[in-house]
């Protein structure tokens, strides 16, 4: 890599020279929000601050995709495809907006059929976007054929993404210069169309050395009209210098961020960019006094939002298990939701195995929540007990080839606990030939819940699942995470009452409709009069069992009512956590006594969900 030293062409100081503009997509809508937020957000909040980012200069934004287009849906009870209408209006019509997709994933964890993958450059073309970033966390290239055919064909501009990290310590094999290399070859190889390039490091562990040599190799290869755009976070440290080694390499572009979500788990500051610029014969084109304007703004809109710690934090232990900043804070956010943050340490320290036998795929979205998962069910249940079925499917070649072969003792094992054989088929075979896939199973969702059928619902539906049809059908609900304070101006905390029960005294804590007795969290709901008495309810005798939940999450389904008989293994109640389904099955034959949650309850650890007799 050159030194950054001055020097003189022909007599002419470099400082007079005219210096090379590095075009900037600001990421602060997006993946900032994303990284900081777990992308819980409410646009009315930012919209102030996106207008302003527009008047001072910026033309190039990321406004949605990824994790953007789920977590309206999930957590703001809003409807991403009228975020995307009110984004362009904001921006007006000439502004570059670029959103993210995850190949034939799209826009969720799971893979898509073909007619999904189109409607999705449809919808997306239909509500105001300009560019969409397209990678496969795999970097199997079958994976991104169709769908940027897809994206240009629909009338947008596609930017082709190779996924980038550091391999933990003594693991070899990919992720190297000569990995991207041949990535980008096989690119270029299928003829797929695309009108930039991006190399995307989500987790920022690429060493700054690989990276110049990796633009490098790519402004060698490509033709000199193509872009080549790097992006990576500071989630490890040392995401200015990977930008400045990049820019060195020949980058035409970089990701960058805004206060308050830049630093820590998302892209450096535009101002932070700025500064380390100086002296140098790059620029970024902006004025830093009207960055410094929108920034101010920009934190004043955000000041009510809980920042999580870790957002902020650079990490000596990425390295070591690459998670993304977009995948840390929805992670442990969603810890939080279900009171087990203090297993993210052992969490994230499992994860090293995991992704070391997994066969090196990205730890970029899908894969990294792979990886995130199969690590918390090594913690909870206890090492490859349970097998994430993401994870499992990833390992099997249910989403494409591995950049190397995952473990065979792995794989033999995913197989037996998942019940599937190990595949080469390709994703789009294997979709398109699934009867729960497509356009028509989701009209179906629709059909059952009496919702109408638009492409935007069908869409929502094949993406969202039970979750986007609760949304449609107006059962969302909001769980953006806001500081919450009482007129003395100290965190509000609910009300907290001492309750003696046979004598012993226990602190409860009630806030809204969750009372907290303990450290565990119990659902409640009071109501004006008394219990009917008169209604036969079975008694618990010695036989009686109770099903308990394993862990923290949400209802998805109940499947069997109270006083119904059930089989040892039927599946009863579905259970979320970590964006994971579990089965909670009956333990043995019987009849169920009580049934004590229904779709859509909070349930605690160890709670009791129903009663076997």
């Amino acid at each position: 890599m050159r030194k950054w030293i001055p020097e003189t062409r022909g007599g002419i100081g470099r400082k007079n020279m005219a210096k090379k503009k590095i075009n900037v997509m600001c990421t602060a809508f997006r993946d900032g929000f994303q990284s900081v937020f777990g992308a819980r957000v409410h646009m009315d909040d930012f919209a102030q601050a996106l207008e302003a980012a527009v008047n001072a200069g910026i033309t190039h934004f990321e406004s949605g995709g990824g994790a953007m287009f789920q977590s309206p849906f999930f957590y703001a009870n809003e409807n991403s495809f009228e975020n995307m209408d009110r984004f362009r209006e904001i921006v007006g019509p000439d502004v570059n907006l670029q959103t993210l997709a995850r190949g034939v994933n799209v826009v969720g964890l799971d893979s898509q059929s073909s007619d999904i993958i189109n409607l999705h450059a449809k919808l997306f073309k239909k509500h105001g976007v300009t560019t969409i970033r397209n990678f496969d966390a795999l970097n199997d290239v079958n994976n991104l054929d169709y769908s940027s055919r897809c994206i240009v064909d629909n009338g947008l501009k596609h930017e082709v993404a190779i996924t980038m990290m550091e391999l933990p310590p003594g693991c070899v094999g990919a992720h190297d210069v000569a990995f991207y290399e041949k990535t980008l070859r096989n690119i270029i190889d299928s003829g797929l169309p695309y009108s930039s390039v991006c190399f995307k490091d989500a987790s920022g562990t690429s060493i700054p050395k690989k990276v110049y040599e990796t633009i490098k190799m790519a402004k060698r290869i490509l033709p000199a009209d193509i872009p080549v755009r790097f992006h990576t976070h500071e989630t490890a440290g040392i995401s200015v210098h990977c930008y400045m080694a990049a820019i060195e390499a020949g980058a035409d572009a970089i990701d960058l961020s805004m206060i308050p979500v830049s630093g820590g788990t998302g892209q450096p500051d535009i101002l932070t960019m700025m500064h380390a610029l100086k002296g140098t014969e790059y620029d970024l084109g902006f004025d830093s006094n009207k960055i410094r304007e929108v920034e101010t703004l920009f934190k004043d809109c955000m000041k009510d939002y809980f920042i999580p710690p870790e957002a902020k934090s650079v990490s000596p232990e990425i390295p070591f298990s690459p998670m993304p900043g977009g995948a840390l804070t929805a992670n442990t956010q969603m810890l939080r939701d279900n009171d087990m943050l203090d297993k993210f340490p052992e969490i994230i320290t499992a994860m090293s195995e995991v992704v070391r036998r997994g066969g090196f795929g990205t730890s970029v979205t899908p894969v990294s929540q792979f990886y995130f998962q199969q690590s918390f069910n090594n913690v909870i249940f206890g090492p490859w007990e349970k097998f994430a079925e993401g994870y499992g499917k990833m390992i099997l070649g249910y989403f494409g080839k591995t950049p190397v072969e995952p473990d065979p003792e792995l794989v033999k094992l995913a197989s037996e606990k998942l019940n599937l054989q190990p595949t080469v088929k390709k994703v789009l075979e294997i979709n398109d030939s699934d009867p729960n896939k497509g356009i028509e199973p989701a009209k179906k969702l629709l059909k059952d819940s009496d919702l109408e059928e638009t492409e935007e619902n069908i869409f929502i539906a094949a993406t969202c699942k039970e979750k986007g049809i609760s949304f449609l059908k107006g059962e969302g609900k909001v769980r953006v995470r806001k500081v919450i304070k009482s007129k003395e101006g100290a965190k509000y905390r609910g009300d907290t009452f001492m309750v003696t029960v046979d004598g012993k005294k226990y602190p409860v804590i009630l806030k809204n409709d969750i009372v907290t007795v303990e450290g565990q969290k119990y659902k409640i709901k009071v109501e004006e009069g008394t219990p009917d008495t008169t209604k036969s309810v079975p008694e618990p005798t010695e036989d009686t069992f109770d099903i308990i939940t394993p862990f923290p999450g949400t209802v998805v389904k109940v499947l069997r009512e109270a006083n119904k008989r059930v089989v040892k293994n039927e599946v009863i109640i579905i259970i979320e956590a970590m964006k994971m389904e579990t089965e909670i099955k009956a333990p043995r034959n019987g009849i169920l006594l009580s049934m004590n949650v229904k779709a859509g309850d909070s349930v605690s650890a160890s709670q009791v969900l129903a009663q076997l007799g």
